[in-house]
């Protein structure tokens, strides 16, 4: 289906279906799992998605940036947010656009005829989840796709790009692509660095793509990583997080804001100034009780996807960083990276 009009959120990264579902020791033990752990998927493991699927397992678009698109469409009006990423030719990838749409996203895939499309199986047992991951098509975006003109007209008539740092270990020129349209037509790009091994073991692709960006996310963990990885010398997050704002950048139109989460502890905000100074902010996070507490998986992404809404509909800093907190309650409310339903509505703190 071809996208009717322009969208003003673009955001791209690497697209998997998360496969969930309660399971216990012994499927565990079938696939040699830990109750608590994140995997790469292996040969042996291959079975598990269909066993899954068993179990009437709850199917949810899944990866990073897409969990953000699903949460900035929950909050936004009709047709606001499209996705780009790579699936394969198969059920799940059939799956994953029907989920998608239900949720209000567009998506423009490219279709891998070779790999599958990716998954993450997802056993819960207690409070515990066992992730098995298998990145398949995900890891198979080309710029080439993006350059389609049908796929590169909606990257111009888009206001604002948000990519995954996952990213950077599939398809670093798609986004320098997208950089580079910000960075000529003042629009807004955002990049969270998505992990710690992003920082640490894709120094040169992240490095390679901050300058680019307006807005730059990151958890605790990540930033302390980052730190690291540069020689920083600090793991004070007020002190990283003001560095992360003055990076170089390339369009000086617009100021570099970081923000760090922490979890339950307040989130900094570092912004950046053409004459070197830096504001600093902090917000704290959303207070509920931790009975109210279902699944935190995916919080960060929640965030994101609130602060992206509040940019996109053109909210102050304050309120963006507002919108992304009450996402994110809502999130670890439910089971998985998901969003109320029905629809909850956003009100300020």
């Amino acid at each position: 289906m071809a996208a009717p009009q322009g969208y003003p959120l673009l955001c791209l990264e690497n697209p998997l279906l998360d496969i969930q579902a309660r399971g216990d020791d012994a499927l565990l033990e079938k696939y040699g799992l830990k109750a608590n752990d994140a995997i790469l998927a292996e040969d042996k493991h291959m079975g598990i998605y269909e066993d899954l699927l068993a179990r009437d397992a709850k199917l949810i678009p899944g990866g990073a940036a897409q969990n953000t698109a699903r949460g900035a469409q929950y909050m936004l009006p009709e047709q606001s947010v499209v996705y780009i990423g790579c699936i394969g030719k198969d059920k799940y990838g059939e799956v994953l656009k029907k989920t998608c749409e239900e949720a209000g996203v567009h998506t423009e895939y490219r279709v891998d005829e070779a790999q599958p499309t990716g998954k993450c199986g997802v056993v819960i047992t207690g409070h515990h989840r066992s992730m098995c991951t298998h990145l398949a098509a995900a890891n198979e975006y080309k710029i080439e796709h993006l350059k389609q003109p049908e796929i590169w007209s909606l990257v111009e008539k888009a206001q604002v790009y948000y990519v995954g740092g996952y990213h950077l270990t599939v398809c670093v020129p798609a986004i320098i692509a997208l950089g580079e349209e910000a960075a000529a037509k003042n629009k807004t790009f955002m990049l969270s660095i998505s992990a710690p091994f992003i920082a640490q073991f894709f120094k040169d692709q992240l490095d390679s793509v901050l300058p680019y960006t307006d807005y730059t996310f990151c958890n605790e963990t990540e930033a302390i990583a980052y730190s690291e990885g540069h020689q920083w010398g600090t793991e004070d997050i007020t002190e990283i997080a003001k560095k992360l704002a003055q990076l170089p950048k390339k369009n000086t139109q617009r100021p570099r804001v970081a923000i760090v989460t922490q979890g339950t502890l307040p989130t900094i905000v570092a912004i950046g100034s053409a004459t070197g100074t830096v504001e600093v902010k902090e917000f704290k996070v959303r207070e509920i009780s931790k009975e109210a507490i279902n699944d935190t998986n995916g919080a960060g992404d929640a965030f994101a996807g609130g602060f992206c809404a509040g940019i996109v509909a053109g909210k102050s800093l304050d309120d963006s960083i507002d919108m992304g907190q009450w996402l994110a309650s809502k999130s670890i409310q439910e089971l998985g990276p998901s969003y109320p339903f029905p629809k909850q509505t956003y009100s300020r703190s």
